[in-house]
């Protein structure tokens, strides 16, 4: 394949989190509004650009009051930092379908270099000729480092939140026009 231009298929793509909660069990969410601007050869992603936008106010937890504190100022405060975002700035192949994404991630007024495992999962044609591609998306990133610093105490020690996030996303994208 070629470099070429892919319009993210929001449909058939996720953005989830999780982190731990009371230091005992991990709670997971969803964004649901996203989306990306991508140009690249899928099977050869070291020379992609990739940009992500994440809109914070999109958090789901399947727990409203859960959900209303994470868009408050004691985490996202999406009034003041409406977008999560991240801009590719260097590819490297570990392997034939995976890669390392490093880039700009940028978050509550922070930007901090992060690095992704990207893994290429394949292409094919859909039932009316569009040509799609699949990518999975893992990483970790420490909320704390962007200002994501509310918590608190448990009566038998530790804390309520963990700082370390586990990022997945399952991408989906067809060939643009």
């Amino acid at each position: 394949m070629t470099k070429s231009k892919w319009a993210l298929d929001v449909a058939h793509s996720s953005v989830d989190f999780s982190v731990r909660h009371m230091m005992i069990a991990n709670v997971k969410g969803s964004f649901n509004s996203f989306n990306a601007v991508i140009e690249a050869d899928p099977t050869d992603l070291t020379s992609a650009s990739i940009e992500f936008t994440i809109e914070t106010a999109s958090v789901d937890t399947r727990n409203q009051d859960r959900d209303g504190h994470l868009v408050s100022a004691d985490f996202f405060d999406v009034a003041n930092f409406p977008l999560m975002t991240f801009t590719s700035t260097d590819i490297a192949k570990i392997n034939d379908d995976e890669y390392n994404v490093t880039g700009d991630f940028s978050l509550h007024g922070v930007t901090k270099k992060e690095t992704f495992k990207v893994t290429y999962e394949g292409s094919g044609k859909d039932p009316w000729g569009n040509e799609k591609v699949g990518f999975s998306v893992e990483g970790t990133v420490n909320r704390t480092d962007y200002g994501l610093v509310w918590n608190a105490a448990l009566e038998t020690g530790g804390v309520l939140v963990g700082d370390k996030v586990k990022i997945n996303l399952q991408i989906q994208a067809a060939k643009a026009e």
